[in-house]
């Protein structure tokens, strides 16, 4: 939970901040391109890390009990 509130923190910090990697007052528009990608940057690091996904692979389900093979009987050569 703390992790995401650090991520909240600075993705709101990296936003208001005037210091930018892609200047709006040089590029216009585009550039509010990385205050964009920051911004959905930090949303899906906070979901992954309240919703508690993984990143390790996926179990196999166990396997269904195998059927009980026919026990066949030996014919009596007598």
């Amino acid at each position: 939970m703390l992790a995401a509130v650090l991520v909240a923190l600075g993705a709101i910090a990296y936003g208001a901040s005037p210091i930018d990697i892609l200047p709006e007052l040089v590029l216009g528009p585009l550039g509010l391109a990385d205050d964009a990608a920051v911004i959905v940057g930090a949303g899906l690091a906070i979901w992954k890390l309240l919703s508690g996904r993984k990143t390790a692979p996926p179990t196999a389900p166990p396997a269904p009990p195998a059927a009980e093979q026919p026990r066949w009987e030996q014919k009596s050569t007598e």
